[in-house]
Parts: structure tokens; C-alpha cells; sequence
């Protein structure tokens, strides 16, 4: 009688670059071993949310939120999103300085996500919000409303920086073009985070299996894409492609010594602005 399997419960977002990641898993092309992966599909922040709980063995989440949840995950060396001069947009109806944004309304995809932070470090100052589902700020921003309160802007994350244009809306900030401009590192936005109790042998094995299924999926690119573009909402083949590309690259192969530093700079500045309750030193797989 075979063994059975150690179960490990993946969540992630839907969207291309998470599903382009995972495409390799999720559809059993490389072997597992003693290991057996199920997936659960959630936006971003419920992600962030459930991870204080640790239900998860290996969770997308936003490294503002990693900041709270160090006591049961650790960083994986692969998986990460960074915006390379590119990131979190805030958009609006009309144009206006950044400067403006501190006395406007702005819809937000979630508290804990990395676009959040981001946000709070550019205008320097605390902000008034709106919680709305990422894929629902775009035509709360056009509409002007979310439930009845008044909407002036949008934060916006995934596909929505490459789509908010063709609902006329106007480009306030790019948080990714910001913080290069303030820090000269890419804007590190989400990693994929294993829990700690696992062990260091199975830790190990985990992250050797998203690393293999991230390989798997840039060299079967074609294949992979076809797969991500489900979850592409209004992306084409082409912006899918270049939507996945802005996400899933050298970055996601492994932070790197810039990726780590943009990590830990990331986490200093939230400190430093009051948002994070403690300067946390990151802690990754490898050290």
C-alpha cells in the first residue's frame, strides 16, 4: 500500500503571473514525489488575511503583510513579483498632481497589500480609503462610487496597469517608477511565503518544486501563457504576454542580493514611517 503523500494547501492570486507560476503544478507536469499540492485561487489581501491563521503550507502574499507574519512563514527565495521601474498605479478621472491625492478619496485593493504601503510611503502621510476588490476599482473609479461613497481614485494592481486606459481614466502616480526613482531598486510587491513549522527538509523540497514549476513555465512559455490567460480579465494574447513578462522573469527565478536589499528597504521605510509596528529583517529559505 503507497504511502501517503504530505499535503500542501497553495494559495494564490487569480491572475496570469500567479497561474503562469504555478501552471506546472497545477497541472501535475512535474513529479511531486512525497509531496501532494492542492490550490486555492483568492485575491491577494484574503490571502494576506488567512496567512494569520497559517492554514496555508505555501501562500502568495504582500510583503507588507509578511511584516506581521513572520512569527509562522518565511520567504521563499523564488516566486516574487517586483516592479522593475513599474508597479501599482493610482488613476483617476481627471488629472492631478500627487500632492493632491492626500485630501481625495482612493479605492484600495486591501491594507496589507504591498500597493498599500507603497501609497502610504510615497504621499508621506495617511490618506483616506476605500476597500474594494482589486478587479472592482477600475469602474469604481469611472463610476465615481463604491456602494454608495464617493470614489476619487484608484489604486490599482495586476492587469489593471495595462487596461486602465482604455476606460479613458489618467495616470496619477506609477509607485514602481517612484520608488526607483527614490531608492534605485525594483519595487518588491509580493513573494510566495512557506511556513515555518514544515521543517528545513521539506521547506526545502517545497521551494524546490515552485523553482522547478517557474522554470517549467518560462520554458513552455507558449503552453503556460495559454493557461495564465484564463485568468486574464479583458487581456488579449498579447498584453497577457506582456503582463506575465513584467511579473514572472529573473526576479522570480531568485531575489538576488538587489531583490533581498529592495526586501529589506521596503520593510525599513514602513517602520520608519510608523506603518509597520517593527523594523523586520526578512528571512528567506537560503539564509
Amino acid at each position: 500500500m503507497p504511502a501517503t503523500k504530505q499535503l500542501i494547501r497553495v494559495g494564490h492570486s487569480p491572475d496570469p503571473d500567479d497561474a503562469f507560476m504555478f501552471y506546472a503544478l497545477a497541472k501535475d507536469l512535474i513529479d511531486t514525489g512525497d509531496l501532494e499540492f492542492t490550490h486555492e485561487l483568492v485575491d491577494i489581501e484574503t490571502l494576506n488575511q488567512r496567512a494569520f491563521s497559517g492554514e496555508l503550507e505555501l501562500t502568495a502574499v504582500s510583503l507588507h503583510a509578511y511584516a506581521f507574519l513572520q512569527d509562522k512563514y518565511m520567504l521563499c527565495d523564488c516566486g516574487a513579483s517586483m516592479g522593475d521601474g513599474y508597479g501599482p498605479m493610482v488613476v483617476a478621472k481627471q488629472p492631478m498632481e500627487i500632492a493632491e491625492l492626500t485630501s481625495k478619496r482612493i479605492a484600495v485593493p486591501g491594507k496589507l497589500t504591498s500597493a498599500f504601503l507603497s501609497l502610504r510611503l510615497c504621499l508621506g502621510e495617511d490618506f483616506e480609503y476605500v476597500l474594494v476588490p482589486f478587479d472592482e476599482i477600475i469602474p469604481a473609479v469611472v463610476a465615481g462610487e463604491y456602494k454608495g461613497q464617493p470614489i476619487d481614485a484608484g489604486l490599482i494592481i495586476h492587469e489593471g496597469q495595462l487596461t486602465y486606459a482604455e476606460q479613458d481614466l489618467q495616470l496619477v502616480v506609477d509607485l514602481g517608477v517612484w520608488w526607483q526613482q527614490e531608492t534605485g531598486l525594483p519595487l518588491p510587491l509580493g513573494a510566495n511565503a512557506v511556513r515555518k513549522d514544515l521543517g528545513a527538509e521539506t521547506i526545502a523540497e517545497v521551494q524546490r518544486l515552485l523553482k522547478q514549476s517557474i522554470e517549467y513555465g518560462l520554458e513552455h512559455r507558449r503552453p503556460a501563457l495559454d493557461y495564465a490567460l484564463q485568468y486574464g480579465r479583458d487581456l488579449d494574447d498579447a498584453k497577457a504576454d506582456k503582463f506575465v513578462g513584467m511579473y514572472v522573469n529573473d526576479w522570480t527565478r531568485d531575489f538576488g542580493d538587489r531583490g533581498r536589499a529592495a526586501v529589506s528597504e521596503f520593510l525599513k521605510r514602513g517602520y520608519e514611517a510608523g506603518v509597520l509596528p517593527e523594523l523586520v529583517v526578512p528571512e528567506f529559505v537560503n539564509g
